[in-house]
């Protein structure tokens, strides 16, 4: 987090307040931020997406929210795309959603029923597959054309009178994302504090429809609801609503410009090592990384050992097995990076 952040936090922690009230104050600063018509500040990703299906299986009926994760109703189903299943689902589940899982557009129109309490997307679909975090584009392999992307998820949701639920909680870049969705016509979008914001890596926002984010905050703390036990401090809270502000005013393209420049240059070091190549690639996201590969028969090593090697080295590196990310770093890390990968590389190549 940027040193304002940490302060925003500390300034914070000097005052009490009702935590009602400040959740609606910080709902509506973010709903400003994000054109969206309400939000609520959660403990990350993972919980904005479970209190955004509680909403939907609740609405605003007290004794639906005390009967969660048990819904005795029938209208408690959740559909997905299997071509977009990944771990994170559980939170639907976790709510009190049964997941149903569709491969085709037709399947999901014909499985939309008086069950049917939400539909689920990822935008991540959009980078192509697999679904991850951003790789180089020759890494990547375009969607394939019966993968159902979040604006059509939305119309068929628009047709059928369906919540769509839009997890894009790492998918900035590119900034525009923050908008899209909402601007779509996404009934909830979800999205982490961390990350691109450089908020708390503890919090996340749920935006949308002001009924569903009222409902969302039935469930949620302070209230006793499924959402109690995911409670955010309201240090958190300032300090989430002061970095998206932040970023929000930063000039974008010269902070991707700076992470350019840091990865174009730990490429250029990088040249010369016997069986390396170290190429500077733009990523799905928009901004360019280090991409590695290397000849076997020159440097032994699989990617998994290269990961584990680098990892438990000085300085340790936490490298995928494709790309170097020089995104997160601090000015002038990218030095102790170069350094740390030419020396390892160099080390094992057996020329």
């Amino acid at each position: 987090m940027p040193a304002e952040v940490m302060q925003a936090m500390l300034d914070a922690n000097e005052y009490f307040v009702d935590m009602h009230e400040l959740n609606a104050a910080a709902g509506k600063r973010v709903a400003e931020l994000m054109g969206a018509q309400a939000a609520l500040v959660t403990s990350g990703g993972f919980s904005g997406m479970l209190l955004g299906a509680a909403a939907c299986l609740t609405g605003s009926d007290p004794k639906r929210v005390e009967a969660l994760p048990h819904p005795t109703w029938a209208k408690r189903h959740c559909l997905l795309q299997t071509s977009q299943s990944f771990s994170y689902d559980h939170a639907y589940k976790a709510a009190g959603m049964s997941l149903e899982y569709v491969d085709t557009r037709e399947q999901l129109r014909e499985r939309v029923d008086e069950r049917t309490a939400m539909l689920a997307t990822l935008s991540a679909v959009e980078r192509g597959f697999p679904i991850g975090p951003p790789k180089p584009h020759d890494r990547t392999r375009p969607p394939d054309s019966s993968v159902i992307m979040p604006e059509e998820f939305i119309r068929i949701g628009k047709e059928t009178g369906v919540p769509v639920l839009v997890d894009m909680a790492s998918d900035l870049p590119p900034w525009e994302n923050l908008t899209k969705y909402i601007e779509l016509g996404a009934d909830l979008v979800v999205v982490s504090g961390g990350k691109g914001i450089l908020g708390p890596q503890s919090t996340g926002v749920l935006a949308g429809r002001r009924d569903l984010i009222e409902a969302a905050t039935l469930n949620a703390s302070p209230n006793d609801g499924i959402g109690r036990g995911m409670k955010v401090g309201k240090e958190e809270i300032v300090a989430l609503v002061f970095a998206l502000e932040r970023a929000v005013a930063l000039d974008q393209d010269a902070a991707i410009e700076a992470w350019d420049a840091r990865a174009s240059w730990v490429a250029e070091q990088l040249q010369g090592i016997p069986g390396l190549r170290a190429e500077y690639k733009l990523n799905t996201a928009g901004y360019g990384d280090v991409d590695l590969s290397w000849d076997q028969t020159i440097i032994p090593l699989a990617e998994d050992e290269v990961r584990q090697r680098l990892k438990e080295g000085e300085p340790s590196l936490v490298y995928d097995g494709t790309s170097v990310r020089t995104r997160l770093l601090r000015d002038g890390e990218e030095r102790l990076v170069a350094a740390r990968l030419r020396s390892f590389f160099q080390e094992v190549s057996r020329r």
